[in-house]
């Protein structure tokens, strides 16, 4: 049988104060600016696994490799043969490796939100001086600097490549800044879909399967109404099917006005005016997925 045992509070001469040093803050106050650079530098450094384990280094430093590597065998072939011209151009290089792109957005997009979302976390941005439009910025701009990078890098390697093999200088710098633009696009528009389907779930490897869905899935079945189009000899349809996948859209964009060749069957790419609604296409995408990242992230923060 249990037996109750009064309890007695502590004597006087137990008790004691603690005078542990707590003052309050008398420094500078930085502000969402600050606030808003910090939390970009800290996305865009994880997109690389840069200040965290070496395990989330691993795939992000690979990917980078796999990109650069084809570039780097170009550049020697085209050295060694002395050839006049590289063997693939700057526009086409981003769509020969549009399976690297995908997975690399598959698997960074959710690092930078999936984990927030998931240990709750972002009340806690909320609660300091940055606002949604601010956190919502900060991600959009780290991811689209991070894929930036991952697809720049190789056509400096082309460029660098190209002008030690002597190919004409004017040629060249032309290629590679229709190449930038065209990787620029790209990382804006990958980057702000990632985001959006990353967001959706605080589950990553959830997001991760949705976004490789939507980026690869889509780009196959573009592919393939497109070439059942042209083996029906509807050529006109071509470039109108291309509208409903990222990586037709950025091909779209660069052979009508980039001077690009087209991937699509028959080398059919959109004409100058098809070309326009591409660049609607692409840019009302990369608005609509800003506007959709901010209303997720509102209701996320009440």
């Amino acid at each position: 049988m249990a037996v109750e045992h009064p309890v007695t509070a502590p004597s006087g001469d137990q008790t004691r104060i603690h005078n542990i040093g707590y003052r309050s803050y008398d420094g500078p106050r930085l502000g969402r600016a600050y606030a808003t650079r910090s939390l970009y530098s800290q996305s865009l450094r994880g997109a690389y696994g840069l200040g965290r384990s070496v395990k989330s280094k691993v795939l992000p430093m690979l990917l980078f490799v796999v990109m650069c590597v084809p570039a780097a065998i170009m550049v020697a072939v085209a050295v060694a043969t002395k050839a006049d011209e590289l063997p693939a151009d700057y526009t086409r290089y981003a769509i020969i490796m549009q399976a690297v792109i995908s997975l690399y957005v598959a698997s960074q997009a959710p690092q930078s939100v999936s984990r927030d979302l998931r240990f709750k976390t972002v009340p806690l941005y909320f609660s300091r001086p940055i606002e949604t439009a601010d956190y919502v910025r900060a991600k959009f701009a780290a991811l689209a600097s991070a894929l930036f990078v991952l697809t720049a890098a190789p056509l400096l390697v082309l460029y660098i490549g190209a002008l030690l093999a002597k190919l004409d200088f004017a040629d060249q710098t032309k290629g590679f800044a229709q190449g930038l633009v065209s990787v620029a696009l790209l990382s804006l528009l990958f980057a702000g879909l990632g985001l959006v389907i990353a967001s959706v779930t605080p589950r990553r490897g959830f997001g991760i399967a949705a976004v490789i869905a939507v980026l690869t899935i889509s780009y196959g079945a573009v592919s393939t109404l497109q070439a059942i189009a042209d083996a029906q000899n509807s050529t006109g349809s071509i470039p109108w099917i291309g509208l409903f996948s990222p990586v037709t859209l950025i091909d779209g964009v660069q052979s009508a006005f980039l001077g690009s060749t087209s991937a699509f069957p028959g080398g059919i790419g959109p004409s100058n005016g098809e070309g326009v609604v591409y660049v609607l296409v692409v840019l009302g995408l990369i608005a609509a997925s800003y506007g959709l990242l901010m209303r997720r992230y509102r209701r996320v923060g009440l």
